[in-house]
Parts: C-alpha cells; structure tokens; sequence
C-alpha cells in the first residue's frame, strides 16, 4: 500500500483474465478471486474501496467516484492522469441485486467506441472463491470490435489485480 491507500502492482497479469466474445455484439471478461462474493461485491461497489484499486496506470487515480446504487440511481466515474489528462464515463443502474448481478449503462465522455454499452457484472461463489463474469454489450459488432484493438484487456488485468491483492490483504 502507497500512502494514499492505493494498490500500485505495477506488473500485470493478464493470464488470470479470461476474455470471450459470446456474440458479435457482446466481449465478457471472467477473473476468479479468493474471496466471498460478498466481499467481492462491496468491493466493486463502494467508492472509497473502488478509489484504492480501480484507476487504471500506477500514475492515474480515480479522482471522482460518485454512486447511487440503486435501480435508476446513476453513476459518475472520473481518472486524472499526468499532464491534467482525464477521461470520464457515467450511465445509470438498470439492476442492483447485492451480492450477485448489477447492470449499468456506459456512456464515455469523449466515447472511444460508437454508442453506448449496457454492462452487466454477474458474480458467482464456489468453495471461498468468487468467479466475476463482466460481459459489455455494444450497439454494433464495430463498436465491440474497436474495443478489442485497444489495450483494453492489460487495463482490465490491471485493475483486477489490484483488486486481487487488496481483498488478500
């Protein structure tokens, strides 16, 4: 732990990230974590725990993390990265089932793909272990292809490993 109270791994793991594409409008991401689902959950959902491991490169922070967690309660999620660059995405909760399913809307303010992404978190626990399954659904088989030609998948893994060590901890 930084001082900030932030995970900085700085390596990645991008073994641990399974990623499929189901449909052609869909990419879902699966992670397996040694943790209760519930646990996991409050993880991916409290902004205080969200700001200590979901902000992408060691040199970024999640500098807003604001969230209503309920079905039509939105959400606003900011980085800051060196040189004052940011970028933001925001949508709305479609679902909130604690500890196991939550939808949302995506919709990125400078969006680097077309449309807007309906996410869907599903969380499964078996013996101690949680398997997360993200699965993102785009507008278009192009909007889901431009995302897989991104670095999108090391972020990801980032992220999650992160998250890994701080629910080992």
């Amino acid at each position: 732990m930084t001082d900030t109270g932030t995970i900085d791994t700085g390596t990645t793991n991008t073994e641990t990230l399974k990623l499929t594409t189901p449909t052609d409008l869909e990419l879902a991401m699966t992670r397996v974590f040694n943790a209760p689902r519930g646990r996991v959950f409050e993880a991916l959902t409290t902004p205080e725990i969200l700001k200590r491991w979901f902000y992408g490169p060691p040199i970024w922070s999640l500098a807003v993390c604001d969230m209503d967690l309920k079905v039509g309660g939105k959400y606003r999620w900011e980085w800051r990265g060196p040189n004052g660059m940011a970028m933001g995405v925001s949508g709305v909760f479609q679902e909130v089932e604690p500890p196991e399913r939550l939808v949302q809307t995506e919709v990125w303010d400078e969006s680097w793909y077309p449309g807007t992404a309906l996410v869907t978190m599903a969380l499964a626990e078996e013996g101690g272990q949680t398997i997360l399954t993200l699965t993102v659904r785009y507008d278009s088989r192009e909007a889901r292809d431009s995302v897989l030609k991104t670095p999108m998948k090391k972020g990801v893994s980032m992220n999650y490993d992160r998250l890994a060590e701080l629910l080992a901890a």
